[in-house]
């Protein structure tokens, strides 16, 4: 072997000789070596959008992964791990009309390079069973639940509110939205409805939902709070206030105004009730009010996302409509909000001021009423302002309500839906925050959605024999709306029912769709005739799950519908398609800018900035390199382009190598938390692999691996030597199996410590520890570091007589090798450390107590005979003078 590590020569033997043997290409039903099926295990990681770059976040995913898939697979498993392209989207769009190029030349281009990425880092990848969403032989699949849940009504087409871009001509996502223009063009979004094809999430909520408490147990905790939720399963009343307001002649929506509250005990305190904008008493009224149209139109341009609704200004305007309180026939006057959302029930609450703070906030702002009707012991309402114990309903009784005066919340629910019941007016309700899942998106780069539009026949589904429908590769959007709109060969088409001339839908499906099902799709890899194959049935449901805690909600959730909708088509087998999830924390790095005259600030990489330290190395200043001017420290945060704070990955992997940088991002935190980046650090990782090469060479001579290897008659170093490496073998499995990476690489640092520090003669006996100790650090070593130790595998002659370390066995702690004949008990004296003493494993109290006695450090405390001694066996002995 060659005595200086390189790493670029030892990372491009080891990655030709695993594609030459086709290392990682899973098969179902492996056998092991005594011909019984291995256990299998599915691990896999949330799949990259192809940008053009890995980012480190990438590298500590799939580095995760790929530990836990070598560790695994050492133990007998059959693993696999898969990898694709989240290939459609608006940044491809993006990045088509910054360049003008067609979104799929971007994409392609990207995912050739990003590949090559993934393949330096030397990961465990099946590629044999790489999926791309762009391609029609996914999407066609897409296209395909499509038709089937439209058949059964699970996906249906409704008008639906969003984020119009007037200049641009488009529907912009939520996050687009920027202070209530468009992201590109500047311009004020409008709030439009439109035709949309929505999917029945809402019919699962209730499963969905139970699930989370019963079957996602390998969730973590505040994963599985965030999906319970967002379903927010609420029980309470859904009622009507009568109203006589006619349009044409005809009562507005039957003269009832619809709400629902989980607050019945408080239906004596309403004292207004507010629309959203596009309800259809707001409309009415707007109609002969000039300045209330006015105020919807404003309210329009504003978001339509919930969190941005439940932070934003409340604003209302009287719509000077009234309709009837359904218990006194008190009427009670309408106004319009823009906090209140259309999609949300019937797109209007009551409002009860005194026990809302919400409501007493728009009260106090309009001057409407406040009437209490809810009364807490020991409590004195005042309007002055708000308290949290208004909105008590445990300890809260009703007062100032008639006949409910005196009960508690449960009662008063139940007696005043007994009430509203009695009068046709409600009754008692579940419903759910979660809202139906809109998949259609007024975008060129996605799923076509397979409907044909025919003046005759109307939305004609697309037979399934003409699926997939292929979308052009060839549009380059210019910003004026989706350019399917005037690709003339892709838009007109026959009617499949009628054959008369028709048109093809234009919008595409939102790209959730194509990642609530891919990982299945791995699992049956080009399967023509099937979304999935009885491959499926082998791995799914998946074993674990890696990815970021920000697809903690809607991934997530719409991954699991899907999995719920294909179980109901008999497609699978099972109820959740992921048995464990791990969220990794982000990966931070420190900030540096300039901001100039306006405010604005230009963001330096930390890579392009010197600084300066103080004698406890602590950044003093900072300078740009390049002119050598000052600029400000921002801070640690999230590596990002905006803040221009990322590292490139594959800078580090061609001037460190692969392993280091796996090394590196494994050891600097634990896999959930966040990680620091440290240039330091990766240095730190480097100099330790080049000791595990150099200590490896040094000692090459005394490795054994063929011979029989004998620890009887060991002397004292040598049983050190071995009770130690079996001590942190120990542990780093125990780590290993809870996925506590950076202490196992922490485990491998003691290892190399003691290996190097033990002091061995030449003797076979020692040679016997040695190899054993080796052997045993180049396997715990190899799940994050597989090149090194593949190669030194290999060099120190282990693969010639154990065979290849990607599948050798793991080590085993020998349980003999842990025993000891004498241990160390610490002394105390007074409750303070004064020494040590070793004795014979088995000694008896009376020996140990004389031992500690004896002790010449002891003695200097001691006057006289002590009071007490108090053995702990195998720990610590005590004694009180």
């Amino acid at each position: 072997m060659q005595e200086k590590y390189s790493s670029t020569d030892v990372e491009k033997s080891a990655q030709d000789y695993w594609q030459s043997i086709d290392a990682y290409k899973a098969v179902e039903h492996a056998k092991d070596k005594n011909g019984q099926d291995k256990k299998k295990f599915y691990a896999c990681s949330m799949l990259p959008y192809p940008s053009g770059k890995l980012h480190m976040g990438h590298v500590r995913n799939y580095t995760i992964n790929d530990v836990m898939y070598r560790y695994l697979r050492m133990n007998g498993y059959n693993v696999l791990m898969p990898m694709g392209w989240d290939a459609f989207g608006m940044p491809a769009e993006n990045a088509a009309m910054a360049n003008g190029v067609p979104p799929a030349q971007w994409t392609y281009a990207n995912i050739a390079h990003m590949k090559k990425q993934l393949q330096a880092m030397g990961l465990a990848i099946d590629w044999s069973r790489e999926m791309t969403a762009c391609t029609p032989e996914y999407y066609k699949w897409n296209q395909w639940m499509f038709l089937k849940m439209l058949e059964q009504g699970i996906i249906y087409k409704k008008t639906g509110t969003v984020n119009w871009d007037p200049i641009d001509q488009t529907v912009l996502a939520n996050e687009q939205v920027v202070d209530g223009r468009g992201w590109r063009s500047g311009a004020l979004i409008e709030k439009r409805e439109i035709p949309m094809y929505y999917a029945k999430i809402t019919d699962y909520a209730e499963e969905l939902l139970e699930h989370v408490e019963t079957k996602l147990p390998g969730w973590p905790e505040r994963v599985r709070l965030m999906q319970a939720n967002w379903i927010g399963k609420s029980t309470g009343v859904r009622f009507a206030f009568p109203h006589k307001i006619e349009e044409d002649g005809k009562l507005i929506q039957d003269g009832k105004l619809w709400v629902f509250t989980t607050r019945a005990d408080t239906i004596k305190g309403v004292t207004f009730c507010a629309v959203a904008p596009e309800h259809a008493l707001a409309t009415f009224a707007a109609k002969t009010n000039p300045e209330l149209a006015e105020f919807i139109a404003e309210c329009k341009k504003g978001s339509v996302i919930e969190a941005d609704m439940a932070t934003m200004e409340k604003k209302g305007m009287p719509t000077g409509l009234y309709v009837s309180h359904p218990l006194t026939g008190q009427q009670i006057e309408v106004w319009v909000g823009n906090y209140v959302l259309i999609t949300y029930g019937d797109g209007a609450v009551m409002g009860v001021p005194a026990h809302d703070e919400r409501d007493f906030a728009f009260a106090q702002k309009y001057v409407l009423p406040i009437r209490p009707v809810i009364a807490v012991a020991g409590k004195t309402y005042s309007e002055e302002s708000w308290h949290e114990w208004y909105g008590d309903k445990e300890n809260g009784v009703c007062v100032d309500s008639g006949k409910y005066d005196g009960l508690n919340y449960q009662q008063a629910v139940d007696a005043v839906a007994a009430d509203l019941a009695a009068h046709g007016l409600g009754e008692k309700k579940i419903t759910y925050r979660l809202r139906d899942w809109g998949i259609s998106r007024q975008r060129y780069w996605g799923t076509p959605i397979p409907i044909i539009h025919c003046s005759d026949c109307g939305d004609v589904p697309v037979p399934e024999k003409d699926l997939p429908v292929i979308l052009p590769e060839d549009c380059v959007p210019d910003g004026s709306g989706n350019p399917l709109n005037k690709h003339e060969k892709f838009l007109h088409v026959d009617c499949p029912k009628c054959g008369k001339p028709a048109r093809r839908e234009t919008d595409t499906m939102d790209t959730f769709v194509d990642s609530s099902w891919y990982y299945m799709r791995y699992c049956s890899p080009k399967s023509n005739d099937a979304m999935v194959d009885s491959r499926n049935d082998y791995w799914m449901p998946m074993d674990q799950y890696i990815g970021g805690i920000e697809h903690a909600v809607l991934h997530l959730l719409y991954a699991r519908f899907w999995t719920k909708v294909m179980r109901d088509f008999g497609l699978i087998k099972f109820d959740e398609p992921f048995t464990n999830l791990l969220t990794q924390g982000m990966v931070l790095n420190e900030t540096y800018f300039r901001e100039d005259a306006s405010g604005k600030k230009t963001w330096h990489n930390p890579e392009d900035v010197d600084l300066t330290f103080d004698d406890k190395g602590r950044p003093l200043s900072a300078t740009l390199k390049s002119d050598g001017a000052p600029v400000e420290i921002g801070g640690t945060e999230k590596m990002s382009k905006s803040k221009n704070n990322g590292i490139d990955p594959q800078a580090q992997i061609d001037q460190y190598g692969a392993d280091t940088a796996r090394l590196f991002t494994m050891f600097a935190s634990p896999p959930e938390q966040t990680l620091e980046w440290s240039g330091t650090g990766v240095e730190g990782a480097n100099r330790f692999l080049r000791r595990v090469w150099a200590f490896s060479y040094a000692r090459a001579e005394g490795i054994v691996p063929g011979a029989a290897l004998d620890f009887s008659g060991l002397n004292d170093a040598q049983k050190t030597l071995r009770r130690e490496v079996h001590k942190i073998l120990q542990q780093a499995d125990h780590d290993l199996k809870r996925i506590q990476y950076n202490t196992v690489v922490s485990a491998c640092m003691k290892m190399l410590n003691t290996l190097e520090a033990a002091k061995l003669d030449q003797s076979p006996a020692s040679n016997a520890v040695l190899t054993e100790g080796l052997s045993i650090f180049l396997r715990v070593l190899n799940p994050v570091a597989p090149h090194i130790t593949h190669t030194l595998w290999q060099e120190l002659g282990f693969a010639a007589v154990h065979g290849d370390l990607l599948d050798a066995s793991w080590p085993e702690v020998d349980a003999k090798a842990l025993e000891q004949s004498e241990i160390e008990m610490m002394i105390q004296v007074n409750g303070k450390l004064r020494g040590s003493i070793t004795v014979a494993k088995d000694a008896d109290k009376t020996s140990i107590e004389a031992a500690a006695l004896a002790n010449e450090n002891v003695q200097k405390y001691l006057e006289g005979a002590p009071k007490k001694i108090i053995v702990v066996p195998g720990k610590l002995v005590n004694i009180v003078a």
